[in-house]
């Protein structure tokens, strides 16, 4: 079974930019759909974006259309997060979650492997 792992997290300045990484441990993307998540203090766990198993389409939340960008290397098995303009609201732990076969649905529910997150803070 794949379990994912994620790095990269840290302090970035408002407005700056950070790129989350997402590996295969124990296994491959090959047949995931793969989707970033976040969870802030207090608040429910957020869809992101998704890579789904196959095809073009990249689901995506509205809070973070047009600042955040999902990328895949499948020579190395990774799937990133490339996050950009960020806010102060963007502070959270990010997680790397796996569905097989998935198309890339925003319930975290469909997702049967998870990461352990990194935490993003962004400072005002």
């Amino acid at each position: 079974q794949v379990q994912p792992v994620e790095s990269g997290g840290g302090l970035v300045q408002a407005g700056g930019s950070l790129t989350l990484s997402c590996a295969a441990s124990g296994g491959s993307f090959g047949n995931y759909a793969v989707a970033w998540f976040r969870q802030a203090p207090g608040k429910e766990r957020e869809f992101l974006i998704a890579r789904p198993w196959r095809g073009e389409d990249t689901p995506i939340a509205d809070s973070v259309k047009g600042r955040f960008v999902i990328s895949t290397n499948n020579a190395k098995d990774m799937v990133y997060l490339q996050m950009n303009s960020l806010k102060p609201e963007d502070t959270a732990v990010y997680y790397c979650a796996a569905d097989v076969f998935g198309l890339g649905n925003p319930n975290p529910s469909n997702y049967e492997h998870w990461g352990q997150g990194t935490q993003v803070t962004v400072s005002s």
